[in-house]
């Protein structure tokens, strides 16, 4: 495995990544207990755990590419996105397994974790540690995604614009979820700047970037990628 194609490799999983992360908010099936005991719903979970993984591979190899113009504000913020990311594909890993086989034995449980994602009081059911754990992957991923993205805008290596969108598309669209009561547009810009980044990447890996950097980053002066 050469750099540059352990580069293409990352730069082709951000961009599926950020693709699969837009289309599968109109795809995901309705909160309900009826919808956790469909086909439809475990299928989608599994889809967002590869994803998730995708998502990890995608910002490993853009970190990497341009690891020492990133400094620490991007190594902070990729580790902190991990951390939130590897959360996130455990609660799918449970929505996915879990949640349809005990759906009819404990459906109060169940409940209590969709109202949970939902933002709305848990009804019954313990769920344990799972809140907690739940608070600290939004807050990872709300946090990860701005400082990573800042720091991707600050080395000027990958695009800007895709580094701007991917740090505050979320916090942008708030005002819109809001007046439109519809939360999973908030993932729209997400996906959009990961797969730009990737796509960023990917150009520049073919086009401009040297093996003589870690990954074959590109040197100070190679800046203005698409």
């Amino acid at each position: 495995m050469t750099a540059s194609r352990l580069r293409t490799l990352t730069a082709s999983s951000a961009i599926l990544a950020g693709l699969l992360f837009i289309v599968i908010q109109p795809l995901h099936p309705p909160h309900t207990l009826e919808s956790v005991a469909t086909n439809a719903w475990a299928v989608i979970h599994y889809l967002s755990f590869v994803m998730v993984m995708l998502f990890i591979g995608g910002i490993t190899g853009i970190y990497a590419s341009q690891v020492e113009r990133m400094g620490w504000l991007g190594l902070t913020g990729y580790l902190v996105l991990v951390v939130g990311l590897v959360l996130t594909a455990g609660g799918d890993a449970i929505e996915a397994v879990v949640q349809p086989v005990i759906v009819s034995r404990d459906p109060a449980f169940v409940q209590g974790m969709l109202n949970m994602v939902d933002g709305l009081p848990n009804t019954g059911g313990d769920l344990g540690v799972i809140p907690m754990l739940w608070n600290v992957a939004s807050a990872c991923f709300l946090g990860g995604t701005l400082l990573f993205g800042f720091a991707n805008f600050r080395a000027g290596i990958l695009s800007r614009w895709a580094s701007a969108i991917f740090a505050v598309g979320l916090l942008l669209m708030a005002p819109v979820v809001g007046l439109l009561g519809a939360p999973r547009l908030a993932a729209v810009p997400i996906g959009v700047g990961l797969a730009w980044l990737g796509y960023s990447l990917l150009r520049g890996g073919r086009a401009r970037v040297t093996a003589a950097t870690p990954m074959g980053a590109m040197q100070p002066g190679e800046r203005g990628l698409v």
